[in-house]
């Protein structure tokens, strides 16, 4: 019998968490058709002997939105074996929209999620107002990997309230519009709704952003609304010590509330000087609620080399420059000593070299450095001002060196603990946002690199588990992430020896000129979404082959 594609004598890690086994995969069409001994010969064939085949992973958490408009391959997630996404977190989406507030939902974009208004706004059609609208025309993006969206509390507040509602709360009539919406947007095919409760989350005027002071009552209501139509609620919590542990109460009575599934981003709490508040979170699953988290699993923050805004302070005239221009700059002896100049005499200089780790002279980039090794200790070993060692390694480099400036997760001890609670997904790459200075997107190649096959704190059946089984339950997804007949092929051939993330990088890709970094992946043999090869050993194919994930009833 003749079949699409066959996956030949792969070591099957089939999503479910059993052990794994050597076999085949069949496909036709865009379904796994056999799986284990497949007779017969694929019109395509991929050897996958010493590799393993995997379901394609899930990220959770994700901004994407706007990217999908002029980068319909969804770099870099797509490098890194991810085969869907959820986008429209943290309270800020595009849909609904009436056509009066496209500029107000494009320029909360981008003071939250630092994606440039103008690229927003010239590189996406703005064919919508309803949510159903919005994902019709995504679909005719033609995006290269599954994208599952939410309709944002802060669209849909603005669109009930206006502008009254960033200071103030709905009353009754409108609480009961807001969770209308919701629930319609839903039965349109958004997957979930979306709220935020960081205070620093904010519009270009600096109030925060609409829904973050919301009371119990609003958001119960919504979850009722939201849970009735299948949908999820997913919640951002401020980690602060005055604030968390009311926020999680929060996310137990939303469950409680609407009896349906509720996911959140959660960290480790050490690094903010936190007790583990979590127990909150297990009281109420204790009680039956079906509450996920979702996690990076490693540290995350901001991305310091010659092209990003991670400069010393005082560096303003080298920030100015274009990032293409800077390299060149500092190789003149007189401007590199204006700037060490400026360095030395601001006393913010060393507070900020402590903060910053070299990421190595490798490929793979190190991002399990302690807090002690940085670059304040290495130019201190030197003999040199911090200003000195970080400017003269870009010039050795010719501006390759890069920086980390890790701000969560730094405890991984904690996260290794996050990570092993049975409620918890690792993700939370944010792939689209804060694209000029932050980059977590390649998550499941350092899962897969560090946990796994360096540290064996996990292994490889329980790592994809938690990547694609159980990130798809969170999503409701019945016909994805686990190797078996009927499911869609959505599915890696990953050279686990190889495996890695590669050194972050800048690319002038976006609209306008606009940079953002990116980060390529290592040990890719194939990634397959909905029976098409997207990427072949870590190069994308060009095939698109998406499709918009709507509310499963």
């Amino acid at each position: 019998m003749s079949h699409d594609l066959i996956i030949r004598d792969g070591l099957l890690v089939d999503g479910n968490g059993g052990e794994p086994y050597t076999g085949d995969v069949a496909v036709d069409g865009d379904t796994i058709v056999a799986v284990g001994k497949v007779d017969g010969k694929g019109k395509q064939e991929i050897n996958a002997t010493g590799a393993a085949v995997t379901p394609g992973f899930i990220d959770l958490h994700t901004h994407l939105d706007a990217q999908v408009g002029w980068d319909p391959m969804l770099t870099p997630t797509s490098c890194h074996g991810v085969s869907t996404v959820l986008t429209g977190n943290c309270a800020v989406s595009f849909a609904p929209c009436k056509k009066a507030d496209r500029t107000f939902l494009a320029e909360m974009m981008e003071t939250v999620e630092d994606i440039p208004r103008e690229a927003i706004l010239t590189g996406l059609p703005w064919d919508w107002e309803s949510y159903g609208e919005y994902l019709d025309s995504v679909e005719r993006m033609r995006p290269a990997i599954n994208i599952a969206g939410m309709a944002g509390h802060a669209a849909i507040r603005y669109n009930v309230m206006g502008a009254r509602g960033i200071d103030e709360n709905p009353n009754a009539e409108e609480i009961a519009q807001i969770a209308e919406i919701a629930a319609q947007s839903v039965r349109d095919g958004a997957v979930g709704f979306s709220t935020n409760r960081i205070p620093g989350h904010r519009v270009p005027d600096g109030r925060s952003i609409p829904g973050t002071y919301a009371e119990a009552e609003e958001l119960e209501a919504i979850a009722r609304a939201v849970a009735a139509e299948g949908g999820l609620m997913q919640n951002v919590p401020s980690y602060s010590k005055e604030t968390i542990e009311r926020d999680l109460d929060l996310i137990g009575k939303q469950a409680k509330a609407g009896g349906g599934r509720v996911l959140f981003s959660v960290v480790e709490s050490k690094t903010f000087g936190i007790d583990d508040p979590h127990h909150i979170i297990e009281k109420y699953r204790a009680e039956g609620c079906e509450i996920y988290g979702t996690t990076v699993p490693r540290c995350g923050g901001n991305v310091s080399n010659i092209q990003t805004v991670i400069l010393f302070p005082g560096w303003e005239k080298l920030r100015a420059m274009a990032p293409e221009d800077r390299l060149t700059a500092i190789r003149d002896d007189a401007f590199r000593t204006e700037l060490i100049d400026a360095a030395k005499a601001n006393p913010g200089s060393i507070a900020f070299a402590e903060r910053l780790r070299w990421l190595g002279a490798g490929g793979r980039p190190i991002y399990t450095k302690s807090k002690e090794d940085n670059l304040a200790k290495m130019a201190k070993e030197l003999g040199e001002h911090p200003a000195e060692t970080w400017l003269r390694m870009m010039l050795e480099t010719d501006g390759k060196a890069v920086f980390h400036m890790p701000f969560f997760n730094m405890d991984f001890d904690e996260v290794e603990d996050l990570m092993n609670r049975d409620w918890v997904v690792p993700g939370l790459g944010d792939a689209g946002a804060h694209v000029a200075v932050i980059i977590d997107a390649g998550w499941p190649s350092f899962l897969l690199s560090h946990w796994v096959r360096d540290e064996k704190k996990l292994d490889l059946a329980t790592a994809v588990n938690r990547m694609t089984a159980r990130a798809a339950k969170v999503l409701a997804l019945n016909d994805r992430g686990v190797l078996a007949p009927g499911k869609r092929a959505d599915i890696n051939v990953i050279d686990v020896d190889r495996v890695a993330e590669q050194l972050p990088r800048v690319v002038q890709d976006f609209p306008l000129g606009s940079s953002r970094l990116t980060q390529n992946a290592t040990g890719y043999i194939a990634t397959m979404v909905n029976g098409e090869v997207i990427v072949r050993n870590d190069e994308h194919t060009g095939n698109r082959s998406g499709q918009i994930l709507r509310t499963n009833k």
